[in-house]
């Protein structure tokens, strides 16, 4: 791991890699002590329980999305390229494997066995993501540049649930291609 990263830093981005690769019960601190390089009791001084652990993971990837979706549109003033932007994002991290699955939405999978302040955490990205798409699907329905499919929130429900889906397909059938064929009807349907 990086010198300059703090040993939290270390644990936090170890466990987001091995939730990705697994998801929550697919790991132990054991795991990360073996990648890190640290003692299990430093991991539970920084995080006492593993629901602590995944908690952070959550909020620590909440805050990197959003952060992401601000310079996105300070970026991009178009909302239809925003929305391409954001697809293509996910095709060039399934296609070099750097970021190949949503850590929320793999784990919205397992929200039945989940601790509960997990589960509040996952909501929250969902939440926070539908409330972007749907900014940008009214902003892009009023600017003409985007077709709806219903209401601008019932667009983005359906656009997150697909791109969601396409991440999975491609995860299943092991070839990162599948996200865009998958994503390419998804993003020419939604042109105006």
């Amino acid at each position: 791991m990086s010198s300059s990263s703090t040993t939290a830093d270390d644990i936090l981005r170890c466990a987001r890699s091995l939730i990705i690769k697994g998801g929550y019960n697919s790991f132990s601190y054991a795991d990360i002590s073996d990648v890190v390089g640290i003692r299990k009791a430093s991991i539970h001084h920084h995080f006492p329980a593993k629901s602590d652990l995944v908690r952070a993971v959550v909020a620590q990837y909440r805050q990197e999305a959003a952060a992401a979706l601000t310079a996105l549109e300070s970026h991009i003033p178009d909302p239809h390229e925003q929305l391409r932007a954001y697809v293509g994002y996910w095709e060039t991290c399934i296609s070099d494997a750097s970021h190949p699955f949503c850590v929320c939405a793999l784990l919205a999978g397992e929200i039945p066995v989940l601790p509960e302040d997990v589960v509040v955490e996952v909501r929250a990205h969902f939440r926070q993501l539908s409330d972007w798409l749907t900014a940008a699907f009214e902003r892009g329905a009023a600017e003409g540049s985007v077709k709806l499919t219903g209401t601008a929130r019932e667009t983005a429900e359906t656009f997150m649930a697909t791109v969601h889906g396409a991440m999975l397909s491609a995860r299943a059938y092991g070839n990162a291609a599948a996200f865009g064929a998958v994503t390419a009807p998804l993003l020419n349907r939604m042109t105006a």
